[in-house]
């Protein structure tokens, strides 16, 4: 990783999608600091179409949709996205609404009674959030989810399961051709991807341009961003956007 202070003007030109993490990478101690949420607007109204790809809940998605200067937001590590369309928000899951998570869940916590839901488990369509254990061996919990058909992977808070193949990646691809026209395979010079954690990992490797906040550091990534942020959380975010829109 180079610092990003240090990539050239040139490196940024270009840039039309920014593509961001939330947790640990929008917000800051979990809180979504004013200067940031500017950013966002700044970016927008340069022409610079920005779009949360996080796992954080449909529910919480569906406010940062509707309240939030974004083009789209994707949910549940891809399980579904949200997109203005038509003059109202479209809603398009990469299968279908999972109803069998909640018997999962008390399936995996009868092994691992440790294992504590995410607060925002009940408005999730696709996918179960444990808090990110901190005792238990991840591999031991990992290998149980694996028993009940479930992919894994975790971020700087939470433990996520889901049935089905997608991640952030593959689902950043069918949302980009949906709604905007855009071939990730051919165009991904055109976009920007900033994270911070294990989830991540799939954009970092796929965009040549990726920037990772400051506390990236601290996660054990096989695939790093190209460039690293001198701050944490949003305030990482906004150096990202200030230097987007200085190469505008």
């Amino acid at each position: 990783m180079e610092p990003l202070a240090q990539a050239a003007p040139s490196a940024l030109e270009g840039v039309d999608f920014v593509l961001t993490d939330v947790d640990d990478t929008l917000t800051t101690g979990g809180r979504l600091a004013a200067r940031t949420l500017e950013a966002l607007e700044r970016l927008g109204e340069a022409g610079v179409r920005v779009i949360p790809v996080t796992a954080a809940s449909a529910g919480w998605c569906s406010l940062m949709i509707h309240m939030w200067p974004v083009a789209a937001v994707i949910a549940e590590n891809g399980g579904l996205y949200f997109a203005h369309r038509d003059g109202g928000i479209a809603r398009c899951y990469w299968d279908k609404p999972d109803t069998g998570l909640m018997d999962l869940a008390t399936a995996t916590q009868a092994r691992h009674p440790e294992l504590s839901l995410a607060d925002d488990q009940p408005y999730r369509e696709t996918s179960l959030a444990f808090r990110r254990p901190g005792v238990s061996p991840l591999s031991t919990i990992v290998g149980t989810l694996a028993d009940s058909g479930l992919n894994t992977v975790v971020n700087s808070l939470w433990l996520l399961a889901w049935r089905g193949r997608y991640d952030k990646l593959a689902m950043a691809r069918r949302l980009m051709w949906e709604e905007f026209g855009i071939d990730l395979q051919s165009d991904r010079d055109r976009v920007l991807y900033v994270g911070d954690s294990e989830n991540d990992q799939p954009m970092f490797r796929f965009f040549p341009r990726s920037v990772g906040v400051a506390t990236v550091v601290e996660h054990p990534l096989d695939h790093w961003p190209r460039w690293i942020a001198a701050r944490p959380g949003g305030g990482g975010f906004v150096e990202v956007a200030e230097r987007v829109l200085s190469a505008k």
